[in-house]
This record gives C-alpha cells, sequence and structure tokens, in this order.
C-alpha cells in the first residue's frame, strides 16, 4: 500500500460499491445517553433483517465472505499477509476489515504481522482500531479480521465517548486501569508510538498486548475479549457473554457506541445505563 493512500482508496471503493449494490449500509437514528460524563451513542436501527439473513444463510452453506472476498469490496492490499475491505453491511461510514489473506482462525492470538496491518492502516487516518476474539465477544466471521471505523466515532464531535474518562486512567508500570470503568479491562498507552514505523510499533504493542492476555487468562487458550486501539491508548476488556438479553455488544460498545434494534431495546439500555450493559457482558470488576 502506498503511504497515504487508503482514505482516498476507502472513498473511491465506497462510491462505487455503493453505485453497483454492494455496499449495505444499514440506516440509524443516533440517540445519546449520558453516564459519568461519557455521552454514549446508541445507533437504533430498523433494518438488520438483511445481514441476519445473510449470516444465516453463510452460516448454513458454511460459505467465507473473505475467501473468496467480493471484489467490489476491495480496498487496498497492505501486506504480504493482510488485505483490506470495506464492511458489507455497515452502520457507520466508511467501516473497514483488516483481513488475512489466508485463512486463520478468529479466536487465535493476534500475531506480529496482524499489528503491523493494523498500525500501518492506522497511520493512514485518525481511527480505531477494534478486534473481537470470537462468537461471545462480538465477531460474526470465523476468519480473522481487525476492523477500522474513522474517529470522530459515528460522525459526532468526541473522538470516541470513552475519551471523557481515559484521561483519568492510573498506571501501575506499563498498564492501567479507568477508574469509572465497573468492568474488569487492561489499558496501555500507544502516543509514543506515532512515530514508529509499523513493524517496531507491532513489535511494542503486541508485547502490551500479551502481558494482558496473561493478566486474564492462558495465554495459549485465551478467553473471549475485545481489543481497541488509538493512536493514544490500548484497551483490552474480558468477555463473559455476547448479549444483555437481546442486546448484542461488539468491541465498538466499549468505545461508548451501542446499537439497538427498535424503541424497546433504546429503553432497556436506557434503563440498565450503557455502563450496567458493559459489566453485564464483560467481567465484573474486583472491589
Amino acid at each position: 500500500m502506498k503511504i497515504g493512500s487508503l482514505w482516498q482508496a476507502i472513498l473511491d471503493t465506497t462510491r462505487t460499491a455503493i453505485g453497483g449494490g454492494a455496499l449495505e449500509r444499514i440506516p440509524t437514528r443516533v440517540e445519546f445517553v449520558e453516564e459519568v460524563g461519557i455521552r454514549f451513542q446508541v445507533h437504533l436501527v430498523q433494518q438488520l433483517d438483511r445481514k441476519r439473513r445473510a449470516r444465516i444463510a453463510q452460516r448454513h452453506t458454511g460459505a467465507n465472505p473473505f475467501l473468496p472476498y467480493e471484489e467490489a469490496l476491495f480496498v487496498s492490499d497492505v501486506s504480504d499477509t493482510h488485505l483490506c475491505l470495506l464492511n458489507k453491511f455497515n452502520v457507520m461510514d466508511h467501516h473497514l476489515l483488516i483481513v488475512t489473506r489466508e485463512f486463520e482462525e478468529q479466536e487465535s492470538l493476534l500475531t506480529e504481522a496482524d499489528f503491523e496491518a493494523m498500525w500501518t492502516c492506522l497511520r493512514e487516518f485518525n481511527s480505531l482500531a477494534f478486534y473481537n476474539s470470537c462468537e461471545i465477544a462480538g465477531a460474526s466471521q470465523p476468519h480473522k479480521h481487525l476492523q477500522q471505523v474513522p474517529l470522530p466515532l459515528g460522525g459526532c464531535s468526541e473522538q470516541a465517548p470513552v475519551e471523557a474518562v481515559v484521561a483519568q486512567a492510573s498506571f501501575d508500570g506499563s498498564l492501567g486501569t479507568v477508574p469509572p470503568f465497573p468492568f474488569a479491562h487492561s489499558i496501555a498507552r500507544t502516543e509514543h508510538l506515532r512515530s514508529a514505523t509499523p513493524s517496531d510499533a507491532a513489535r511494542a504493542t503486541r508485547a502490551a498486548y500479551l502481558d494482558m492476555v496473561r493478566g486474564w487468562g492462558d495465554p495459549e487458550r485465551p478467553d473471549p475479549y475485545n481489543l481497541l486501539v488509538t493512536r493514544e491508548w490500548m484497551l483490552f476488556v474480558p468477555r463473559s457473554i455476547e448479549k444483555h438479553g437481546p442486546i448484542s455488544v461488539n468491541a465498538l460498545g466499549f468505545a461508548g457506541s451501542l446499537l439497538a434494534r427498535d424503541e424497546g431495546e433504546l429503553a432497556l439500555i436506557r434503563d440498565r445505563g450503557p455502563l450496567g450493559i458493559l459489566e453485564d457482558v464483560g467481567v465484573r470488576r474486583a472491589g
């Protein structure tokens, strides 16, 4: 990938894919629910049926949408091991998938090559990269892929809603915690890597990631988790279940963005509170 070319490639592919019907954006209305100074986004959607039907059909046939991938969704080569595709069913505009060229299990540990591909893309535009480690963590495909969405998240004024409290993080060595979060987690700084090469940033980030994995279980067989990475911080969140009632949560929930399929689910989010929902699907924080 030529340095500085990714964002334009995303714009060009998006325009072409919409025109040809390959990209199916899910219309939403954004509501806000504020808690402990975090202005959570709730994307209220009405048209998830197409996505649900496509997933059911795929599971029934065993098809892998990344092998082969849909040519109209191809954005760019990233490396010898990874390429970029548009997310076919996107709630947020310019939602990117960073996919391994060969099949690798989504549940396997992230490799240095995964982090190098991630950093190559993070350098191209202000964005949030994230990883859902398995179905319990919100992954819908077993083929390994990271994801990336532009910041500010959802086109709103905040970078990511949780930025409002991430600044309160306290550290013991290289890893820390964010006091307002009621769920178990680890956070690390990444701003010092902004001037590093993607390969150097990948080595440093993977070392911190492995420390996080070891802190919450067996690194050879990691428990479910979400990982979120920006140019300033990396957040690791162990998971216990996929859903709070009918509400599915993936890594974006821990960035401050939730999905509600109808007014009833929106009311449930308001009643329980976003942090309560994140606590329920995560692991309750000790103490």
